[in-house]
């Protein structure tokens, strides 16, 4: 049924409760458990008795993009590494990612991760409390846009159990990079390359799901959320955390405009090769609570200039600024 190297399969092996029960990602059969917590081998391979597809562990990430998903992904994914290398993200310094989000020692995004770091405080201090209540201390969570996998690091370290999932696993700014955190952590979260509106896993195995600054790199929203559901256990939680927000849908469509002008000006590409979503609005957000999902807007503290932003640019007749909110969405119990 399945070939494995390392801790994959369910017995003693595996850790009671740490079962992840996988999809085949050509033909959505199921193939078997993981453990959601990284065993630290960099390989491993386990196969669909379906259709014989072998699902990859390769540095220490699994590897679930179907064929389709490799092609259709190829050149927004080069188009987005080449724009952060350029742009100076990552670091070969593990001291860089033990930091985040409360300083970037690179200097090169101060602003970005002050954002972060104020939005990250208030999800550890506001909201995480009663996710404890309502789910238990030990729940788990899935990390959708993990990048380098900075915001599972800190919810491991509060006793959390995070699955790290992103389209990109490049060692400097995707999820190869979570390497660094490996030797801090007692049990190391487990990693996986995955296409959002599709995601590897069975249904309802996740008490929680969190879009760090990441939702709006969905092609279709509706889709992808309803992805999320399917693997949400009933009652579960749905954070949608710095994705831009704007009141008007026409500001939103003028920054992606301004954006990927100023893309093509300084790396050569817009970086539009996917229709992404790029922004949300109160209107899109009121049509994804048909869906089931009960929201509430927060507003963490980012300081007194980021509150001055939209009466600044009304003086200056400009676009308005983007906004940024925590989304927390409560699901249905069925």
């Amino acid at each position: 049924m399945t070939t494995a190297v390392a801790n994959l399969i369910a017995g003693e092996l595996v850790p009671s409760g740490s079962e992840l029960w996988l999809r085949c990602p050509e033909c959505s059969a199921s193939v078997g458990p993981v453990s959601d917590r990284d065993d630290g081998s960099s390989s491993a391979s386990i196969e669909c008795e379906s259709c014989g597809t072998l699902v990859h562990k390769k540095n220490g990430v699994w590897r679930t993009l179907s064929r389709r998903q490799q092609v259709r992904f190829a050149q927004f994914k080069r188009d987005y590494e080449q724009i952060r290398r350029s742009e100076g993200r990552g670091s070969n310094h593990p001291a860089f990612y033990l930091a985040l989000p409360f300083a970037d020692l690179t200097g090169n995004f101060r602003d970005q991760w002050r954002i972060r770091a104020n939005s990250y405080r208030f999800l550890e201090r506001q909201i995480l409390p009663r996710l404890e209540e309502r789910h238990g201390s030990n729940f788990r969570i899935l990390d959708i846009g993990a990048g380098n996998g900075w915001l599972s690091y800190r919810l491991a370290l509060n006793g959390h159990r995070p699955v790290a999932v992103d389209l990109c696993s490049n060692a400097y700014d995707g999820l190869e990079a979570a390497r660094h955190y490996a030797t801090i952590l007692p049990e190391f979260f487990a990693r996986f390359e995955v296409d959002m509106n599709c995601l590897p896993f069975d249904d309802v195995q996740f008490d929680v799901a969190i879009y760090n600054a990441s939702f709006h790199y969905s092609t279709d929203y509706e889709r992808t959320l309803r992805e999320t559901l399917r693997c949400l256990r009933p009652g579960g939680t749905i954070l949608i955390i710095d994705s831009p927000t704007y009141r008007q849908a026409w500001s939103g469509e003028k920054m992606r405009t301004e954006r990927r002008d100023s893309f093509e000006a300084k790396f050569g590409t817009r970086g539009d090769s996917l229709p992404t979503g790029d922004f949300l609005t109160p209107q899109i957000m009121e049509y994804l609570s048909t869906l089931g999902v009960r929201w509430t807007r927060h507003a963490a503290w980012y300081g007194f200039r980021w509150w001055l932003r939209p009466a600044i640019a009304r003086l200056k007749k400009r676009r308005e600024p983007s906004q940024f909110y925590l989304y927390e969405g409560q699901t249905e119990t069925r």
